[in-house]
């Protein structure tokens, strides 16, 4: 018998490995939480090919590229041309940065293979605690990405046809159905459908790339005014400001590590080549489109994106400027994917860990984390709602998390390599330990730029996460404590037992009943409330049921107040303390579903009564009602 509080490692074929529990809490013995094994036997066709990766965990990253260059240029902007002039070495530095990242996870995939990412790392080499702040970084990060990147595909839907504009919260809304449909088949199923557009906004901005490389001078410019602004000198803070803004591109890079798992055997090399592959993409492109910004000399332009700029003056006003904001606008929206990719996976792990409900554990076929696909969606469409679906209101609370998690794994990976060592580690561990330096600058500068932008929502949020994760982890302690897992239990012993069957009246539903529970124990009682604004129904069931005589007794107990429920508990108490008592609620189940409105649902009052108030063990007994066709009409039973 499996205990519902330990599920299953899938919702339907995936057996269960009672004694080699997960990681999760300690119990008395010493043992954890059983949560479930992991299927490594899944057909290969449900999981990830390298470019299958790069499709379904780092759309992210590639969309970034649309507004990563922006968001540096919209900064140096303030020094006027001297700042601007600044955009290629500041994106060489965030390539750095990238590039940096990349090697690290590429080490992190290798020494993680379950996936985690920062989370995995800070819960070996680094705190608990560590690990759960981490944890909540990734959360928010995923969370917030699924609802940018739909407001930001819907805002360049919007900004095409503006008719659309007062329909923007349903656009929003129908997007994020429609992407948390593709991954309820699975994220193989995910890659496929979204490999086309990777590629095609990946080609198109490399023909904005080398098209502008190609020109002498620019094919069109937008003729809009610059946005003004006051101009400010060039300093090391606007510089620090412009790097930390420019990171946003970087969000994204770490979802390809916490999904190893979802990759085809090898999973990890697969990985690794799919995280160096999103490096290499997206830091070309980067440094691609500043040197454009570079050679034509752009400036922030409102009302224009940087993107559509670029491609103006490398393609002109013609086909390929639409296609490319085309490809633009639906790899915003649907960079959510990548969300959808990490988060389930993220949050498989926190549940063997105990740290939150063991449902998100469970896997359906096709390797599809529902709960986790499931209640992403429902919290990022929340915030859509909440925002009305302005992407520029979600926009300041985006890519501060993704920082946090950055420094927790290059620190737990600089605390890996002092550890472990082992060859070339000292380049390694210097590697990691300069990114832990560089990501943690740019999280410092990127919350205090934008704390009075409403980061504080999450500078606040992370520790609530955390406290809820401690909260569902102390839940699981006692759990353990209570059942005493871990430990060898007494043998079991037979003690006396009674089945109680509560039933409304004289019937075949009754009859059906007492035979079930006579099959499941030899001391059967029936129960049957009365009212006492029913004056005589007493004594008119006592005489049907003597007339029956079906040689079990019957004990009928009065209701003063209508309730069902109270009057059977208290005779379950009154009369058989100390006794295993198995209650069995008898219920018609019509195979017609609409006919399922017909039933008086006592059965369910009962059970919440029970399962509330005492300690009886229930079982809802659900007898199936022939269609018409298969059966004479009759009356219906009382008990229905």
């Amino acid at each position: 018998m499996v205990s519902s509080l330990t599920p299953p490692g899938t919702e339907a074929e995936e057996p269960r490995r009672p004694t080699t529990p997960p990681p999760g809490a300690a119990t008395p013995g010493g043992r954890r939480w059983p949560v479930g094994r992991r299927d490594r036997n899944t057909a290969g066709r449900d999981r990830l090919s390298v470019s299958g990766g790069l499709a379904a965990l780092s759309l992210d990253a590639m969309a970034s590229v649309s507004y990563g260059p922006e968001a540096i240029v919209l900064v140096l902007a303030a020094a006027g041309g001297a700042g601007l002039g600044l955009t290629l070495p500041v994106t060489l530095a965030i390539a750095g940065l990238l590039a940096v990242l990349v090697l690290s996870y590429r080490q992190v995939i290798a020494s993680f293979p379950d996936g985690g990412g920062a989370y995995a790392v800070a819960k070996r080499h680094l705190s608990r605690r560590t690990s759960l702040v981490a944890a909540a970084s990734l959360v928010v990060d995923y969370v917030l990405n699924v609802a940018v990147s739909v407001a930001a595909g819907v805002a360049a839907l919007t900004s095409a046809f503006p008719a659309l504009l007062p329909y923007t919260v349903q656009l929003c809304l129908g997007v994020l159905v429609l992407i948390t449909a593709v991954n309820l088949r699975g994220i193989a199923a995910s890659a496929r459908a979204f490999i086309v557009p990777t590629a095609i906004f990946v080609g198109a901005i490399f023909t904005v790339i080398v098209a502008g490389l190609l020109r002498s001078e620019p094919a069109h410019l937008s003729e809009a005014a610059p946005a003004a602004g006051p101009l400010q000198a060039v300093g090391a803070l606007l510089l620090l400001k412009a790097f930390a803004n420019g990171c946003a591109a970087l969000t994204g890079v770490e979802a390809i590590a916490n999904a190893v798992p979802s990759f085809r055997e090898p999973a990890v090399r697969r990985a690794q080549r799919a995280e160096v592959a999103l490096g290499a993409l997206l830091g070309v492109m980067l440094i691609g489109l500043a040197t454009l910004i570079g050679r034509f000399q752009l400036h922030p332009v409102e009302g224009v994106t940087v993107l559509a700029q670029l491609t103006d003056a490398a393609l002109g006003h013609g086909v390929g400027f639409y296609v490319v904001q085309f490809a633009t606008m639906v790899l915003l929206a649907l960079a959510a994917n990548t969300s959808f990719g990490g988060l389930p996976v993220l949050a498989r792990l926190l549940a063997e860990d105990n740290y939150l409900p063991h449902v998100f554990a469970l896997r359906a076929r096709r390797q599809v984390h529902r709960y986790g696909v499931l209640v992403l969606s429902a919290v990022a469409g929340v915030l859509l709602v909440a925002a009305n679906g302005q992407m520029n209101t979600l926009v300041p609370l985006f890519a501060i998390g993704v920082f946090v998690g950055f420094t927790i794994a290059q620190y737990g990976m600089v605390r890996h390599w002092l550890l472990e060592r082992g060859q070339g580690w000292r380049w390694k561990l210097a590697l990691n330990g300069f990114g832990a330096v560089l990501t943690f600058a740019a999280a410092i500068v990127t919350t205090a730029s934008k704390l009075s932008e409403g980061a504080w929502l999450i500078v606040l949020t992370l520790p609530l996460l955390v406290f809820g994760f401690e909260w569902v982890h102390r839940a699981y302690q006692r759990f353990g404590v209570s059942l005493r897992l871990g430990q060898t239990p007494a043998p079991p012993r037979p003690g006396p037992s009674v089945v109680v069957v509560p039933v409304g009246d004289v019937s075949e539903l009754t009859r059906r009943a007492l035979a079930a529970a006579l099959s499941l124990g030899d001391e059967v009682t029936a129960v049957h409330v009365t009212y006492a604004d029913e004056p005589g129904s007493a004594d008119r069931f006592r005489g049907r049921w003597e007339a029956w005589h079906p040689d079990v007794p019957v004990a009928v107990v009065e209701s003063t107040d209508r309730d069902l429920g109270r009057p059977v508990v208290e005779h379950l108490r009154r009369h058989y303390p100390g006794r295993h008592v198995f209650v069995v609620i008898p219920e018609v189940a019509p195979q017609r579903r609409w006919e399922r409105i017909l039933r008086n649902n006592r059965g369910a009052v009962l059970e919440r009564a029970v399962r509330r108030d005492s300690d009886a063990i229930v079982c809802r007994m659900r007898f199936p009602v022939p269609a018409p066709n298969r059966v004479a009409p009759t009356d219906a039973p009382a008990g229905a």
